[in-house]
C-alpha cells in the first residue's frame, strides 16, 4: 500500500498545508474578532464572504487553469491567500476581514480543485478507494491540527496569521518541485436547479438547509464558546471534536443508509441534531466537559447528513450524472452557506450567543419535516438501485472535483461523452 502511495507523497503534502493553514486561518479570526469586539453579525459575515468566494472559486477556477496551466494557478492561489491572511492582520477591522475572507475562500477553492485534479488523475481504478481514503484522512488530520495548534500561542499578537501564512506558502512547494505530469482539465459543474429538483426534491432542499446549520456552526462555534466563558485550549477543541465526531459517525451511518431508505436515516439523524440544538438552547450548562460532550453529538450529526444526501441524490440519477449532481448539490450547500452565517450572527447580536443554536435547530426542523413529507409522497429506491455510501470530507472543504475522485471507475467513464469515431481512410 505504501509503495502505492509513494508518487501521490507532495500532493498529499501540498493539499496537508492547504488544511493546516485554513484550519489555522479559519480559527483565529473569530477568535481574535470576538477579543477585539467585533459583533456577532460581523462575524458571521466573515464565514458569508467565505461562502461566496469558495462558490466563486468552485465555478471559475476551471476557466483560470485552462488559460495559464496547473501549476500557476496553483501558485498565485497560494500566494494570493497568503498575502490575504497578512492584510488581516495589518488591518484589523471588519469591513477588511470580510471581503479579504472571500478572497480567501477563493483561493482555498481554486488550489484545492487543482490538487484534487492532479490526485484523481495519478490513480488508477484499482487505487482510487484507497487513495481517496487517504486524502480524506490527511484532509482530517491537517484541519484538527492546525486548529488545536492554536493553543499553544496568545491569540492576541501576530503569530498564528503570520504562521498560516508561511505554511500556505509551503503548499506551493510540493507541487512546483514535483515531476508529476500536468492532469487534464479541471471538472466543469453549472448550478441547474430544475434538473437538481427533479432528481430529488428532498436532496436539494435538505443540503441548502445543512449548508445553512453547518456554516453558522463552523463560523460562530468559537464566538458561541467564548463568550459561554471556555478557555481558549477549549474553544480549539469545541470547534474541533465535532469535525473529528463527524468523521467518525459516518461508518455507521453509511452502513445504516445502504440497509435502509436513507430518507428514514436522514430523518433519525435529524431527530439526534435537534435534541443537540435544544440541549444547547435550553439547558443553560456552561460546564465545559458537558458542552464539549454536547458539540461531539451535535458533529457526529450534522457532518454525517451531508454524505447521506449526496448518496440518496445519486440513487434517483440517470447513469453518467453522478459529477453532475454531485457537484450541483455541492453549490446548493454553497447558496446555504452564505445565508447560515449571516442570519445566525444577526441572531447572536440581538438576542445572545446561544440564539446561533436557533438558527441550526430551525434548519435541522425544516429539514426533518420536508424528509417527513417527501417520504409519505414518494416510494423508497429499491436496494438493488442504490449506489455504493460514499464517505466524504467536510462539505466546505469539497469541489466539484473532489466528487470525480470519489467516484469510481464506471462513474467516471459514464461521466464521459462518447469519443468521437476515427476518419476512415479513403478507399485506395
Amino acid at each position: 500500500m505504501l509503495k502505492g502511495l509513494l508518487p501521490l507523497t507532495a500532493l498529499l503534502m501540498g493539499s496537508a498545508f492547504l488544511l493546516f493553514a485554513g484550519g489555522v486561518n479559519g480559527l483565529i479570526l473569530p477568535i481574535r474578532g470576538e477579543a477585539d469586539g467585533f459583533t456577532a453579525a460581523s462575524l458571521g459575515l466573515l464565514g458569508t464572504g467565505w461562502a461566496i468566494g469558495y462558490v466563486a472559486g468552485c465555478l471559475r477556477t476551471p476557466a483560470l487553469v485552462a488559460r495559464v496551466g496547473h501549476i500557476r494557478a496553483f501558485g498565485a492561489m497560494c500566494a494570493i491567500a497568503a498575502i490575504a491572511v497578512l492584510l488581516s492582520l495589518i488591518l484589523i477591522t471588519p469591513w477588511v476581514w470580510i471581503p479579504v475572507r472571500a478572497v480567501s475562500g477563493f483561493c482555498f477553492a481554486g488550489a484545492a480543485m487543482i490538487v484534487e485534479s492532479w490526485l484523481n488523475e495519478r490513480v488508477d481504478a484499482k487505487s482510487r478507494g484507497r487513495a481517496f481514503g487517504v486524502y480524506t484522512m490527511v484532509n482530517l488530520a491537517a484541519t484538527t491540527a492546525g486548529q488545536m495548534v492554536l493553543t499553544l500561542g496568545d491569540p492576541g499578537g501576530y503569530f498564528f496569521f503570520v504562521l498560516a501564512a508561511m505554511v500556505y506558502c509551503l503548499a506551493l512547494l510540493p507541487t512546483a518541485i514535483s515531476a508529476t505530469s500536468t492532469p487534464r482539465p479541471l471538472t466543469k459543474v453549472s448550478l441547474d436547479l430544475r434538473k437538481l429538483w427533479r432528481n430529488s426534491p428532498i436532496a436539494v432542499f435538505a443540503v441548502l438547509m445543512v449548508g445553512v446549520s453547518n456554516a453558522a456552526f463552523g463560523t460562530l462555534a468559537a464566538v458561541y464558546a467564548a463568550r459561554v466563558g471556555l478557555p481558549l485550549g477549549d474553544i480549539a477543541l469545541f470547534a474541533s471534536i465535532p469535525i473529528l465526531a463527524g468523521a467518525a459517525s459516518q461508518i455507521p451511518v453509511g452502513i445504516a443508509s445502504d440497509r435502509f431508505d436513507r430518507r428514514k436515516v436522514l430523518i433519525a439523524i435529524g431527530v439526534f441534531a435537534i435534541l443537540a440544538d435544544g440541549l444547547f438552547l435550553f439547558s443553560g450548562m456552561t460546564q465545559p466537559m458537558i458542552l464539549l460532550a454536547l458539540s461531539a453529538l451535535f458533529g457526529a450529526t450534522v457532518f454525517a447528513m451531508y454524505p447521506v444526501i449526496v448518496a440518496h441524490a445519486n440513487d434517483h440519477a440517470e447513469p453518467g450524472a453522478f459529477i453532475q449532481v454531485s457537484g450541483g448539490l455541492l453549490l446548493v450547500y454553497g447558496i446555504g452557506s452564505i445565508l447560515g452565517p449571516t442570519v445566525a450572527g444577526f441572531a447572536m447580536t440581538s438576542y445572545g450567543a446561544s440564539t446561533l443554536f436557533a438558527v441550526t435547530g430551525s434548519a435541522h426542523l425544516l429539514l426533518l419535516l420536508f424528509a417527513i413529507f417527501r417520504l409519505r409522497t414518494a416510494p423508497a429506491v429499491a436496494s438493488e438501485d442504490k449506489v455504493a455510501f460514499q464517505a466524504q470530507p467536510l462539505a466546505r472543504a469539497s469541489t466539484p472535483e473532489t466528487a470525480a475522485f470519489s467516484a469510481d471507475q464506471a462513474e467516471l467513464d459514464a461521466d464521459q461523452p462518447p469519443e468521437e469515431p476515427a476518419d476512415q481512410e479513403p478507399p485506395r
